[in-house]
């Protein structure tokens, strides 16, 4: 019997309407969002199932809105008797695998999320970063477009996807070159990213000065479950790793493709996407189609899940 890994859901998932479904039909998730209102002051319950959709996109109510749409699915797919041998999650998902392993206590993470958000937003001025993924690149390559670039400003690697998709954030006219030479590298196509800062980049660095802060004061308990980082697509040996890397992680690339492969090496043949959207589930496909892969984020998906893993 092969192993079981679930995985979260990152920034740019989120939608008006996610986790509304879980709330209506599972006690466990209502209790998550009841929470993380009381917590945060204000109903991300509200914002999450009903709100304004700019209000939604902003990293500051985003970070909590998904985490808290994530935690819930996690709570019903929990009680109905299905685990995970291991965990990952992508960026801001990789706190709800720390909340999943006990590293984090849900309340504390919610709050801790609520300001990486804010840090972020603050650190890079609107208008002054942007992203865009590169598409059918190699990782190399990309690499290699991003040092040429340079000379117009900072551009870097940020998130490597799958096989063919790395994001490269910065400044804006640095992104614009690097794109135009990614073409003329042999890239299928470039899009620009509608995010609102370039995350994962060397300028986020005031955002992981503030998170290094805050995270003094946070208590971290040891970890219950293998979680794979961001920062070097391994496991987490020790609790005291943790405010290392999630400092380093605001500003590190997201070496996504190295922590999937990393858990089908160790094992793994079945993967849970967690929380909204379908994002990770189709990165997974791109590193092996034959890998069985699931969603959790409503009714449907969520029982097409345990009628999938059930007859494994």
């Amino acid at each position: 019997m092969g192993k079981i890994a679930f995985l979260f859901s990152g920034q740019g998932a989120q939608y008006v309407g996610m986790g509304k479904e879980l709330y209506d039909n599972f006690n466990v998730a209502k209790k998550i969002y009841e929470e993380a209102d009381s917590t945060l002051g204000f109903e991300i319950s509200k914002l999450s199932f009903e709100g304004n959709k700019a209000q939604l996109d902003e990293t500051e109510n985003t970070q909590p809105a998904i985490l808290t749409a994530s935690i819930a699915a996690l709570k019903v797919l929990e009680e109905k008797g299905i685990e995970a041998d291991v965990t990952a999650g992508l960026s801001l998902g990789e706190y709800t695998s720390l909340v999943y392993s006990g590293v984090f206590e849900f309340k504390e993470a919610v709050k801790l999320v609520k300001k990486r958000g804010r840090f972020m937003q603050e650190a890079v001025p609107q208008g002054k970063g942007a992203m865009a993924a590169v598409i059918g690149l190699d990782s190399e390559k990309t690499r290699q477009v991003c040092t040429d670039a340079s000379k117009f400003g900072i551009v870097e690697p940020t998130n490597f996807n799958c096989p063919g998709q790395i994001a490269i954030a910065g400044e804006v006219v640095a992104v614009e070159k690097a794109a135009e030479m990614a073409k003329n590298a042999g890239a299928r196509k470039v899009i620009m990213l509608k995010v609102s800062g370039p995350f994962h980049t060397s300028m986020l660095k005031p955002a992981s000065d503030k998170l290094s802060l805050e995270l003094e004061s946070v208590k971290i308990n040891d970890l219950k479950l293998p979680v794979i980082t961001n920062v070097t697509a391994d496991y987490i040996k020790s609790k005291d790793e943790v405010k290392d890397l999630l400092t380093r992680q605001v500003m590190s690339s997201v070496l996504w493709e190295d922590t999937i492969r990393r858990m089908i090496s160790d094992g793994v043949d079945t993967f849970v996407e967690i929380g909204p959207g379908k994002i990770l589930s189709g990165f997974v496909k791109k590193i092996d189609r034959t890998l069985a892969i699931f969603n959790v984020e409503d009714v449907d998906s969520l029982n097409k899940c345990i009628a999938g893993i059930q007859t494994k």
